[in-house]
């Protein structure tokens, strides 16, 4: 059986607990913030005129299917793909400048509690580390905001003269990958796994709930939460910002909308990581 916790008594099991070798590894969306960072992203993009309304509902709701049912290996990495080669002829200096926007809509998302367990395993000698499919510069960016000690994220693509080529190129951090991506870092900097802890919200990161010693599920989606009573991990829920969308509620709000933004307004709870969808189109 899973043990179901608040936060208060999470940020008091984890000050007790000794340092050892551990560090904390922490997904992004809807783990440390309420909903998703990429969509954040994608709006500070249409604002400044990269992308058509009709682009940011329809990779909304491309995203949101993407969410709701997972993806394997071949689908993610036709994601990773279709991220690559919508950004060739971008600079890379004007997406990185959309940071701003993005990170004023991505702050006040954070969770507090989230944040001092954060802090409170730093206090208690483990560092912590952001572990998102999100794009590493924003990763990077989030992390030094929030002190953390460092930020694992994907690879959007190559770059030649500071421009994106539209060719894939690293690692796109979603699955197993994750797992691959705190394994490399555990034997680099010496941390003992079996002392690590690690949060997510999702199924897809099973993978990296089970490379550490201590998983904690931070208020899951149902097959997670299913995983969490078999394997018996700690579950960790956190008051909602807003009321939870259900599938069908998603989907008939879209097609009322016919299409307006709206619409995806309210989709942040479900959305991931709309990856700056098609920005060289849009001269």
């Amino acid at each position: 059986m899973s043990d179901t916790v608040s936060g208060d008594d999470e940020v008091a099991r984890i000050a007790a607990e000794p340092s050892g070798r551990g560090a904390a590894f922490f997904d992004l969306d809807k783990t440390l913030m309420q909903g998703s960072s990429g969509f954040q992203f994608a709006r500070a993009v249409r604002e400044a005129g990269m992308i058509t309304r009709r682009q940011l509902v329809s990779d909304a709701m491309a995203n949101i299917r993407f969410r709701l049912r997972g993806a394997g290996d071949e689908e993610a990495e036709a994601l990773r793909i279709r991220i690559a080669t919508s950004l060739e002829g971008v600079r890379v200096r004007d997406l990185e400048r959309l940071g701003v926007r993005a990170m004023q809509r991505i702050l006040p998302r954070l969770y507090p509690k989230m944040l001092t367990i954060a802090y409170t395993h730093q206090d208690a000698g483990r560092p912590v580390y952001i572990v998102t499919a999100a794009a590493q510069g924003m990763a990077e960016v989030l992390g030094r905001v929030m002190t953390f000690d460092g930020a694992l994220g994907s690879a959007l693509g190559e770059i030649e003269e500071g421009v994106y080529t539209g060719r894939p190129t690293g690692a796109f951090l979603y699955g197993g990958a994750k797992a691959v991506a705190i394994q490399q870092l555990a034997a680099k900097e010496g941390f003992d796994l079996s002392a690590c802890y690690a949060y997510s919200d999702s199924i897809s990161d099973a993978p990296m709930l089970r490379a550490v010693g201590h998983p904690v599920v931070v208020n899951p989606d149902s097959d997670l939460e299913q995983l969490a009573r078999v394997e018996g991990w700690e579950v960790l829920r956190l008051d909602r910002l807003g009321q939870k969308l259900t599938i069908a509620g998603i989907l008939t709000g879209a097609i009322a909308v016919s299409g307006a933004v709206g619409a995806v307004l309210k989709l942040t709870h479900t959305t991931i990581h709309i990856e700056f969808p098609r920005l060289g189109r849009q001269r």
